[in-house]
Protein backbone atom coordinates (compact mmCIF):
# COMPACT_ATOMS: atom_id res chain seq x y z
CA UNK A 1 0.00 0.00 0.00
CA UNK A 2 1.44 3.16 -1.24
CA UNK A 3 1.47 5.96 1.99
CA UNK A 4 0.49 8.87 0.80
CA UNK A 5 2.47 11.85 1.01
CA UNK A 6 1.64 14.92 3.94
CA UNK A 7 1.01 18.01 1.73
CA UNK A 8 2.13 21.10 3.25
CA UNK A 9 1.76 24.67 2.60
CA UNK A 10 4.49 26.27 0.47
CA UNK A 11 5.52 29.79 0.87
CA UNK A 12 7.42 31.09 -2.34
CA UNK A 13 9.70 34.09 -1.69
CA UNK A 14 10.75 35.11 -4.89
CA UNK A 15 6.99 35.89 -5.37
CA UNK A 16 7.06 38.73 -2.52
CA UNK A 17 8.40 41.00 -4.82
CA UNK A 18 5.96 40.87 -7.28
CA UNK A 19 2.94 40.06 -5.26
CA UNK A 20 1.58 41.87 -2.43
CA UNK A 21 -0.59 39.09 -0.37
CA UNK A 22 3.12 37.15 -0.87
CA UNK A 23 4.39 39.72 0.38
CA UNK A 24 2.32 40.47 3.78
CA UNK A 25 2.76 36.82 4.48
CA UNK A 26 6.27 37.35 4.59
CA UNK A 27 6.21 40.04 6.52
CA UNK A 28 3.20 38.53 9.14
CA UNK A 29 6.35 35.44 9.91
CA UNK A 30 8.79 37.52 10.50
CA UNK A 31 7.67 40.18 12.66
CA UNK A 32 4.94 37.50 14.70
CA UNK A 33 5.86 38.53 17.77
CA UNK A 34 5.65 36.06 21.76
CA UNK A 35 3.25 38.47 23.30
CA UNK A 36 -0.38 36.98 23.73
CA UNK A 37 -3.70 38.35 22.71
CA UNK A 38 -4.68 40.78 24.67
CA UNK A 39 -7.31 39.40 26.10
CA UNK A 40 -5.36 37.07 28.02
CA UNK A 41 -3.11 39.69 29.52
CA UNK A 42 -5.93 41.76 30.79
CA UNK A 43 -7.43 38.32 32.47
CA UNK A 44 -3.99 37.45 33.29
CA UNK A 45 -3.88 40.89 35.15
CA UNK A 46 -7.25 40.61 37.07
CA UNK A 47 -5.63 37.14 38.69
CA UNK A 48 -2.65 38.65 39.27
CA UNK A 49 -4.23 41.88 40.78
CA UNK A 50 -6.48 39.18 43.22
CA UNK A 51 -3.54 37.09 44.10
CA UNK A 52 -1.73 40.49 44.81
CA UNK A 53 -4.29 41.34 47.38
CA UNK A 54 -5.19 38.40 48.86
CA UNK A 55 -2.37 36.27 48.90
CA UNK A 56 -2.70 32.08 49.45
CA UNK A 57 -6.07 32.38 49.24
CA UNK A 58 -6.43 33.98 45.84
CA UNK A 59 -4.32 31.54 44.14
CA UNK A 60 -6.20 28.59 45.64
CA UNK A 61 -9.38 29.97 44.26
CA UNK A 62 -7.42 30.63 40.89
CA UNK A 63 -5.90 26.74 40.95
CA UNK A 64 -9.89 25.63 41.65
CA UNK A 65 -11.32 28.14 39.21
CA UNK A 66 -8.61 27.64 36.03
CA UNK A 67 -7.07 24.29 37.04
CA UNK A 68 -3.55 23.37 38.47
CA UNK A 69 -4.12 22.67 42.21
CA UNK A 70 -3.62 20.15 44.00
CA UNK A 71 -6.74 17.98 45.07
CA UNK A 72 -6.65 18.73 48.49
CA UNK A 73 -6.12 22.12 48.37
CA UNK A 74 -2.39 23.03 49.65
CA UNK A 75 -0.37 24.91 47.72
CA UNK A 76 3.20 23.63 48.91
CA UNK A 77 5.59 20.40 48.32
CA UNK A 78 7.57 19.29 51.31
CA UNK A 79 10.99 18.52 50.73
CA UNK A 80 10.17 14.91 51.82
CA UNK A 81 7.79 14.50 49.49
CA UNK A 82 10.23 15.51 46.42
CA UNK A 83 12.85 13.22 48.51
CA UNK A 84 10.71 10.50 48.27
CA UNK A 85 9.70 11.25 44.69
CA UNK A 86 13.53 11.45 43.90
CA UNK A 87 14.06 7.94 45.63
CA UNK A 88 11.36 6.43 43.68
CA UNK A 89 12.31 7.32 40.68
CA UNK A 90 12.70 4.13 37.77
CA UNK A 91 16.07 3.64 37.85
CA UNK A 92 16.53 4.44 33.92
CA UNK A 93 15.33 7.25 34.39
CA UNK A 94 16.86 8.61 37.28
CA UNK A 95 19.92 8.41 35.19
CA UNK A 96 18.55 9.84 32.11
CA UNK A 97 17.88 12.95 34.63
CA UNK A 98 21.28 12.52 36.24
CA UNK A 99 22.85 12.89 33.39
CA UNK A 100 21.22 15.98 31.79
CA UNK A 101 22.07 17.37 35.21
CA UNK A 102 25.57 17.08 34.78
CA UNK A 103 25.98 18.02 31.22
CA UNK A 104 23.61 21.32 31.50
CA UNK A 105 26.04 22.35 34.97
CA UNK A 106 29.10 21.61 32.48
CA UNK A 107 27.79 23.97 30.18
CA UNK A 108 26.57 26.19 32.85
CA UNK A 109 29.96 26.18 34.82
CA UNK A 110 31.47 27.78 31.99
CA UNK A 111 28.89 30.63 31.53
CA UNK A 112 29.98 32.74 35.09
CA UNK A 113 30.48 35.98 34.43
CA UNK A 114 33.29 37.27 35.65
CA UNK A 115 34.33 40.27 37.71
CA UNK A 116 36.68 42.97 36.09
CA UNK A 117 38.26 46.50 36.93
CA UNK A 118 39.28 49.18 34.41
CA UNK A 119 41.57 51.87 35.25
CA UNK A 120 39.56 54.84 32.55
CA UNK A 121 42.43 57.22 34.36
CA UNK A 122 45.20 56.88 37.33
CA UNK A 123 42.67 57.27 40.07
CA UNK A 124 39.60 56.32 38.72
CA UNK A 125 38.85 52.28 38.96
CA UNK A 126 35.80 51.07 37.70
CA UNK A 127 34.42 47.62 38.66
CA UNK A 128 32.14 45.37 37.12
CA UNK A 129 31.01 42.82 39.80
CA UNK A 130 28.79 39.77 39.13
CA UNK A 131 26.47 38.64 42.01
CA UNK A 132 24.04 35.92 41.77
CA UNK A 133 20.29 37.06 42.87
CA UNK A 134 18.94 36.05 46.34
CA UNK A 135 15.79 34.25 44.87
CA UNK A 136 14.63 32.86 41.75
CA UNK A 137 11.10 31.19 40.76
CA UNK A 138 11.20 28.97 38.68
CA UNK A 139 7.90 28.08 36.37
CA UNK A 140 7.91 24.34 35.06
CA UNK A 141 5.17 22.99 32.58
CA UNK A 142 3.08 20.61 34.54
CA UNK A 143 -0.32 18.84 34.60
CA UNK A 144 -1.40 16.74 31.52
CA UNK A 145 2.03 18.16 29.55
CA UNK A 146 4.41 17.69 32.51
CA UNK A 147 8.39 18.81 31.88
CA UNK A 148 11.06 17.53 34.17
CA UNK A 149 13.43 18.87 31.58
CA UNK A 150 12.47 22.33 31.68
CA UNK A 151 12.25 22.20 35.58
CA UNK A 152 16.03 20.94 35.32
CA UNK A 153 16.89 23.52 32.63
CA UNK A 154 15.84 26.40 35.11
CA UNK A 155 17.07 25.21 38.46
CA UNK A 156 20.53 23.85 37.82
CA UNK A 157 22.00 27.13 36.11
CA UNK A 158 20.51 28.72 38.86
CA UNK A 159 22.21 26.62 41.35
CA UNK A 160 25.46 27.52 39.21
CA UNK A 161 25.29 30.97 39.97
CA UNK A 162 24.89 30.50 43.58
CA UNK A 163 21.19 31.77 44.18
CA UNK A 164 20.36 31.92 47.61
CA UNK A 165 16.57 30.66 47.21
CA UNK A 166 15.02 28.37 44.47
CA UNK A 167 11.27 28.33 44.22
CA UNK A 168 9.67 25.97 41.28
CA UNK A 169 6.12 26.39 40.08
CA UNK A 170 4.09 23.77 38.43
CA UNK A 171 0.73 23.03 38.07
CA UNK A 172 -1.17 19.88 38.85
CA UNK A 173 -3.07 17.33 36.63
CA UNK A 174 -6.80 17.65 36.10
CA UNK A 175 -7.10 15.01 39.04
CA UNK A 176 -5.33 16.92 41.17
CA UNK A 177 -2.07 15.51 41.29
CA UNK A 178 1.59 15.63 40.44
CA UNK A 179 3.94 14.01 37.93
CA UNK A 180 6.00 12.16 40.07
CA UNK A 181 9.22 12.92 37.80
CA UNK A 182 9.31 16.25 37.77
CA UNK A 183 9.25 15.96 42.17
CA UNK A 184 11.54 13.65 41.50
CA UNK A 185 13.76 16.23 39.54
CA UNK A 186 13.39 18.51 41.60
CA UNK A 187 14.35 16.21 44.52
CA UNK A 188 17.58 15.39 42.63
CA UNK A 189 18.69 19.67 42.17
CA UNK A 190 17.20 20.32 45.64
CA UNK A 191 14.97 22.76 44.96
CA UNK A 192 13.99 24.90 48.37
CA UNK A 193 10.87 25.69 47.79
CA UNK A 194 7.86 24.16 45.84
CA UNK A 195 4.73 26.06 44.99
CA UNK A 196 1.82 23.92 42.96
CA UNK A 197 0.09 26.65 41.09
CA UNK A 198 -0.34 27.10 37.19
CA UNK A 199 -0.84 29.97 34.49
CA UNK A 200 -0.81 33.36 35.85
CA UNK A 201 -1.90 32.61 39.34
CA UNK A 202 1.74 30.86 39.84
CA UNK A 203 3.52 33.92 38.63
CA UNK A 204 1.81 35.71 40.75
CA UNK A 205 2.62 33.23 43.95
CA UNK A 206 6.38 33.86 42.78
CA UNK A 207 5.86 37.66 42.01
CA UNK A 208 4.39 38.59 45.16
CA UNK A 209 4.79 35.54 47.76
CA UNK A 210 1.99 33.11 49.91
CA UNK A 211 2.59 35.19 53.04
CA UNK A 212 0.32 32.12 54.67
CA UNK A 213 2.75 29.75 53.37
CA UNK A 214 5.80 31.68 54.67
CA UNK A 215 7.38 31.92 50.96
CA UNK A 216 8.73 35.48 50.12
CA UNK A 217 8.44 36.97 46.72
CA UNK A 218 11.45 36.05 44.75
CA UNK A 219 13.76 38.79 42.91
CA UNK A 220 13.65 37.01 39.11
CA UNK A 221 10.97 34.95 37.20
CA UNK A 222 12.26 31.98 34.49
CA UNK A 223 10.85 29.53 32.48
CA UNK A 224 8.12 28.42 29.64
CA UNK A 225 5.11 28.16 30.06
CA UNK A 226 1.66 29.03 27.60
CA UNK A 227 -0.16 32.12 27.09
CA UNK A 228 -1.05 32.61 30.59
CA UNK A 229 2.09 32.52 31.99
CA UNK A 230 4.28 34.27 29.48
CA UNK A 231 0.89 37.44 29.89
CA UNK A 232 1.31 37.35 33.35
CA UNK A 233 5.13 37.60 33.49
CA UNK A 234 4.64 40.63 31.51
CA UNK A 235 2.75 42.08 33.88
CA UNK A 236 5.07 41.90 36.92
CA UNK A 237 7.68 42.59 35.24
CA UNK A 238 8.77 46.27 37.09
CA UNK A 239 8.03 44.77 40.26
CA UNK A 240 9.89 41.47 39.84
CA UNK A 241 12.71 40.73 36.45
CA UNK A 242 11.74 38.31 34.14
CA UNK A 243 14.23 36.40 31.91
CA UNK A 244 11.60 36.61 28.34
CA UNK A 245 8.36 36.45 27.39
CA UNK A 246 8.54 32.92 25.29
CA UNK A 247 5.53 31.71 22.90
CA UNK A 248 4.97 28.73 21.48
CA UNK A 249 7.67 26.19 20.28
CA UNK A 250 9.36 26.76 17.12
CA UNK A 251 11.60 24.76 15.09
CA UNK A 252 12.85 25.62 11.31
CA UNK A 253 15.15 23.24 9.32
CA UNK A 254 17.23 24.90 6.63
CA UNK A 255 18.47 22.12 4.38
CA UNK A 256 19.32 21.42 0.73
CA UNK A 257 19.59 17.86 -1.07
CA UNK A 258 22.77 17.02 0.58
CA UNK A 259 20.44 16.19 4.00
CA UNK A 260 18.28 13.20 5.03
CA UNK A 261 14.35 13.88 4.22
CA UNK A 262 13.71 11.20 6.86
CA UNK A 263 15.90 12.90 9.48
CA UNK A 264 14.24 16.47 8.48
CA UNK A 265 10.79 15.22 8.94
CA UNK A 266 11.69 13.59 12.17
CA UNK A 267 12.73 16.97 13.31
CA UNK A 268 10.02 18.64 12.36
CA UNK A 269 7.49 16.34 13.76
CA UNK A 270 9.83 16.49 16.77
CA UNK A 271 8.56 20.08 17.43
CA UNK A 272 5.53 20.11 16.25
CA UNK A 273 4.67 17.55 19.05
CA UNK A 274 4.08 20.28 21.26
CA UNK A 275 0.67 21.21 19.92
CA UNK A 276 -1.24 23.19 17.14
CA UNK A 277 -0.06 26.51 17.80
CA UNK A 278 4.00 25.13 17.55
CA UNK A 279 5.19 26.51 14.01
CA UNK A 280 7.58 23.85 12.07
CA UNK A 281 9.25 25.30 9.13
CA UNK A 282 11.48 23.69 6.36
CA UNK A 283 13.20 26.30 4.59
CA UNK A 284 14.98 25.14 1.29
CA UNK A 285 15.93 26.14 -2.67
CA UNK A 286 15.29 22.91 -3.79
CA UNK A 287 11.79 21.71 -4.52
CA UNK A 288 12.17 18.51 -5.13
CA UNK A 289 13.51 17.94 -1.69
CA UNK A 290 10.48 19.26 -0.39
CA UNK A 291 8.40 16.83 -1.84
CA UNK A 292 10.75 14.15 -0.42
CA UNK A 293 10.26 15.53 3.03
CA UNK A 294 6.55 15.52 2.56
CA UNK A 295 6.92 11.67 1.48
CA UNK A 296 8.63 11.15 4.48
CA UNK A 297 5.89 12.89 7.00
CA UNK A 298 3.58 10.56 5.54
CA UNK A 299 5.25 7.84 6.01
CA UNK A 300 6.56 8.56 9.82
CA UNK A 301 2.80 9.60 11.01
CA UNK A 302 1.32 6.49 9.86
CA UNK A 303 3.70 4.79 13.22
CA UNK A 304 3.31 8.08 15.18
CA UNK A 305 2.36 7.83 18.66
CA UNK A 306 0.86 11.27 18.53
CA UNK A 307 -0.67 11.01 15.32
CA UNK A 308 -3.53 13.20 15.90
CA UNK A 309 -2.00 16.45 17.52
CA UNK A 310 0.76 15.71 14.86
CA UNK A 311 -1.37 16.02 11.95
CA UNK A 312 -3.06 18.92 13.53
CA UNK A 313 -0.04 20.58 13.92
CA UNK A 314 1.53 20.30 10.65
CA UNK A 315 -2.19 21.42 9.10
CA UNK A 316 -1.87 24.41 11.00
CA UNK A 317 1.73 25.32 11.48
CA UNK A 318 4.04 23.49 8.91
CA UNK A 319 5.20 25.60 6.41
CA UNK A 320 7.71 25.24 3.14
CA UNK A 321 9.15 28.23 2.58
CA UNK A 322 10.93 27.97 -0.84
CA UNK A 323 13.82 30.52 -1.45
CA UNK A 324 15.30 31.30 -4.87
CA UNK A 325 19.10 30.30 -3.70
CA UNK A 326 21.56 29.42 -0.86
CA UNK A 327 21.52 33.59 -0.40
CA UNK A 328 18.03 34.28 0.00
CA UNK A 329 17.24 30.93 2.53
CA UNK A 330 19.90 32.34 4.74
CA UNK A 331 18.49 35.61 4.53
CA UNK A 332 14.94 34.14 5.42
CA UNK A 333 16.28 32.72 8.22
CA UNK A 334 17.67 35.51 10.28
CA UNK A 335 14.30 37.80 9.14
CA UNK A 336 12.58 35.17 10.92
CA UNK A 337 14.88 34.51 13.91
CA UNK A 338 13.43 30.88 14.80
CA UNK A 339 13.90 29.53 18.34
CA UNK A 340 15.22 26.07 17.15
CA UNK A 341 17.47 26.42 14.04
CA UNK A 342 18.49 22.99 12.38
CA UNK A 343 21.30 23.77 9.69
CA UNK A 344 21.91 20.28 7.48
CA UNK A 345 23.45 21.82 3.76
CA UNK A 346 26.43 21.44 1.75
CA UNK A 347 28.91 23.52 3.33
CA UNK A 348 27.65 23.78 6.98
CA UNK A 349 29.77 25.72 8.96
CA UNK A 350 29.74 28.83 6.17
CA UNK A 351 26.35 28.96 6.47
CA UNK A 352 26.40 28.78 10.44
CA UNK A 353 28.99 31.80 10.60
CA UNK A 354 26.16 33.67 8.40
CA UNK A 355 23.70 32.64 10.68
CA UNK A 356 22.81 35.03 13.11
CA UNK A 357 19.43 34.90 14.78
CA UNK A 358 18.39 31.62 16.77
CA UNK A 359 17.42 30.58 19.86
CA UNK A 360 19.90 27.20 19.15
CA UNK A 361 21.41 26.40 15.92
CA UNK A 362 21.63 22.79 15.48
CA UNK A 363 24.55 21.71 13.37
CA UNK A 364 24.71 18.72 11.15
CA UNK A 365 22.95 15.50 10.20
CA UNK A 366 23.31 14.19 13.78
CA UNK A 367 21.96 17.02 16.13
CA UNK A 368 18.25 16.91 16.45
CA UNK A 369 16.65 19.27 18.62
CA UNK A 370 15.49 16.54 20.71
CA UNK A 371 19.04 16.01 21.84
CA UNK A 372 18.96 19.47 23.23
CA UNK A 373 15.42 19.46 25.18
CA UNK A 374 17.18 16.84 26.90
CA UNK A 375 20.60 15.90 27.06
CA UNK A 376 23.84 18.14 25.20
CA UNK A 377 23.63 20.23 28.23
CA UNK A 378 22.61 23.48 26.44
CA UNK A 379 19.64 25.37 27.87
CA UNK A 380 16.30 24.80 25.74
CA UNK A 381 14.43 27.97 27.46
CA UNK A 382 14.81 30.24 24.45
CA UNK A 383 13.71 32.79 22.79
CA UNK A 384 10.30 32.66 20.60
CA UNK A 385 8.33 35.02 18.11
CA UNK A 386 11.39 36.50 16.57
CA UNK A 387 13.00 37.78 19.88
CA UNK A 388 15.92 35.85 18.94
CA UNK A 389 16.53 39.00 17.37
CA UNK A 390 17.43 40.67 20.28
CA UNK A 391 17.93 37.43 22.97
CA UNK A 392 19.45 34.68 23.59
CA UNK A 393 18.90 31.24 25.90
CA UNK A 394 18.46 30.91 29.15
CA UNK A 395 21.89 30.95 30.76
CA UNK A 396 23.95 31.33 34.65
CA UNK A 397 24.32 35.20 33.50
CA UNK A 398 20.21 35.17 33.81
CA UNK A 399 20.59 34.45 37.20
CA UNK A 400 23.01 37.74 38.56
CA UNK A 401 23.29 41.56 37.40
CA UNK A 402 26.43 43.43 37.18
CA UNK A 403 27.49 46.30 39.70
CA UNK A 404 29.32 49.23 39.14
CA UNK A 405 31.77 50.33 41.82
CA UNK A 406 33.09 53.01 41.14
CA UNK A 407 36.96 54.25 43.28
CA UNK A 408 37.88 57.69 43.10
CA UNK A 409 41.08 59.22 44.57
CA UNK A 410 41.58 63.33 44.64
CA UNK A 411 44.13 63.13 41.63
CA UNK A 412 41.37 60.87 39.52
CA UNK A 413 38.74 63.47 40.30
CA UNK A 414 40.74 66.26 39.57
CA UNK A 415 41.53 64.65 36.22
CA UNK A 416 37.69 64.76 35.26
CA UNK A 417 36.64 67.54 37.20
CA UNK A 418 36.37 70.11 34.08
CA UNK A 419 34.39 67.45 32.07
CA UNK A 420 31.84 66.83 34.80
CA UNK A 421 31.58 70.87 35.97
CA UNK A 422 31.21 71.61 31.95
CA UNK A 423 28.69 69.23 31.36
CA UNK A 424 27.02 69.54 34.57
CA UNK A 425 26.25 73.78 33.69
CA UNK A 426 25.08 72.73 30.06
CA UNK A 427 22.52 70.74 31.51
CA UNK A 428 21.97 73.25 34.22
CA UNK A 429 21.76 70.72 37.01
CA UNK A 430 24.57 73.43 39.25
CA UNK A 431 24.41 70.88 42.36
CA UNK A 432 25.93 68.41 40.35
CA UNK A 433 28.82 70.88 39.58
CA UNK A 434 28.99 72.03 42.90
CA UNK A 435 29.47 68.91 44.57
CA UNK A 436 32.69 68.88 42.65
CA UNK A 437 33.78 72.10 43.56
CA UNK A 438 33.35 71.89 47.18
CA UNK A 439 35.86 69.11 47.51
CA UNK A 440 38.35 72.14 46.19
CA UNK A 441 36.86 74.63 47.32
CA UNK A 442 39.76 74.93 50.06
CA UNK A 443 42.76 74.05 47.49
CA UNK A 444 41.01 76.73 44.59
CA UNK A 445 41.31 79.42 47.30
CA UNK A 446 44.65 78.81 48.38
CA UNK A 447 46.31 78.20 44.27
CA UNK A 448 44.26 82.12 43.44
CA UNK A 449 46.06 83.62 46.67
CA UNK A 450 49.55 81.62 45.68
CA UNK A 451 48.75 83.35 42.18
CA UNK A 452 48.29 86.65 43.77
Amino acid sequence: MTIPAVSLRRLELARAASEPAVAAEVRALVRRGAVPDPRVREEARAILAAVKAGGDAAVREANGRCGGGRADGSLLVSRAEMEAARDALPPRIRSGLEQMIDNIRRFAETELPETRTTTIVPGVDIERRWVSLASVGVYAPGGSAAYPSSLLMGVVPAKVAGVGRVVVASPADAEGGLNQTLLGAAGLVGVDQFIVAGGAQAVGALAYGLPAAGIEPVDRIVGPGNAWVTAAKLEVFGECGIDLPAGPSEVMVVADATADPGHVASDLLSQAEHGPDSPALLVTWDSPFAARVEVELGRQLETAARRAILERSLGDGALVVLASDRDAALDFVNAYAPEHLSVVVDDVEEAVARLRNAGSLFVGPYAPESAGDYASGANHVLPTGGLARSCGALSTESYGKFIQVQRITRDGLATIRDAVEAVAEAEALMAHKRAVELRFEGEDTAAVEAAE
